[in-house]
């Protein structure tokens, strides 16, 4: 399985590579593909390196390898997203005849290769651990959030290169892709994470942090950026399905919250109680619990008996 992700992890990164060596015509063609293809060596190194130190660390787990690898992919990924992006900017839109095209295949590329690298990581076919189907469908289900926020956040990142009337201001920019970069870095490997710390015992009512932080950053946050591109910018390029889909995920996860939260009021008696019960059941087994006296030996020393029984037979012999 780790040979497959590493497959797609590469795989997307030289077709990057093709769109940084495509962007750079003439003698510095040569030098960005040597340059790119010394980076993508280095990367397998650190791959590699990574790979045998989790698989001697006892306590690492499957998940902190997979989150691992998540982070440098989108480190390496999103560095030469960005480059091309600059690439992009610096080109005069009116001399290209195919620039629609190729940009929107950037943004098809990066909607394709992420859901697949993040979905190969989780991997919950090969959870041994997971063995009824309901806890299966529970954990895809919640990847399959997890998916729709990645499309959701790639989508917000895209509408910085693909065409539009007139440029954002150039704070903006960096804000949004910063924006977009930071929240494809880490919350993918928050779910990871939620997923690794539940174990074999899976409480779906738990497993909160991913829905509360999504909530915030993505549903809340890009739907405002969405709404001030719109508003104040006039960017016709703005996905309303993505705006419907944002409004659509609030009202979901806002009551998926307060229903965590009836449960939190309900469940404290009861988990007391089912704690005292244990407790009981502990205190119970360890009296009955009868202690094991092992039997002692006891070696005499009879070497110094002989020896006075050797010289009291030899005293009258002498006399």
């Amino acid at each position: 399985m780790a040979d497959v992700t590493i497959v797609l992890i590469m795989t997307s990164l030289v077709l990057m590579d093709a769109y940084l060596v495509e962007q750079n015509p003439g003698p510095r063609r040569v030098g960005v593909c040597v340059t790119v293809l010394a980076g993508d060596a280095c990367f397998l190194i650190v791959l590699r390196y990574v790979a045998i130190w989790a698989g001697s660390e006892v306590h690492t787990a499957r998940r902190g390898y997979a989150m691992i690898l998540w982070f440098f992919y989108i480190f390496i990924l999103e560095i030469k997203v960005y480059f091309v992006y600059q690439n992009y900017k610096s080109q005069d839109v009116d001399a290209e005849t195919d620039v629609g095209v190729s940009r929107r295949a950037l943004t098809l590329l990066l909607s394709v290769c992420m859901p697949i690298v993040f979905i190969t990581l989780a991997a919950i076919d090969h959870l041994e651990y997971l063995r009824p189907y309901k806890k299966r469908e529970e954990i895809r289900s919640r990847l399959f959030w997890v998916v729709v926020d990645l499309l959701d956040v790639v989508d917000v990142q895209a509408n910085l290169w693909e065409l539009q009337r007139e440029g954002l201001p150039l704070w903006v920019e960096g804000l949004m892709f910063f924006y977009c970069y930071i929240l494809l870095l880490v919350l993918p490997c928050v779910s990871l994470s939620e997923i690794s710390m539940q174990g074999v015992n899976i409480v779906p009512h738990k497993m909160m942090l991913y829905p509360i932080l999504s909530l915030a950053t993505i549903n809340v946050i890009t739907l405002l950026i969405r709404s001030g591109n719109l508003l104040i910018y006039g960017d016709t390029q703005v996905s309303g399905i993505m705006m419907g889909k944002n409004v659509i995920a609030i009202v979901v996860k806002c009551c998926s919250l307060a229903q965590y939260r009836k449960h939190q009021q309900a469940s404290p008696p009861a988990d007391r109680g089912a704690e005292m019960q244990k407790s009981s059941l502990v205190d119970v087994q360890i009296n009955n619990v009868q202690p094991l006296v092992l039997p002692r030996v006891v070696i005499e020393d009879f070497t110094t008996i002989l020896e006075e029984e050797e010289q009291s037979k030899d005293e009258p012999e002498h006399t």
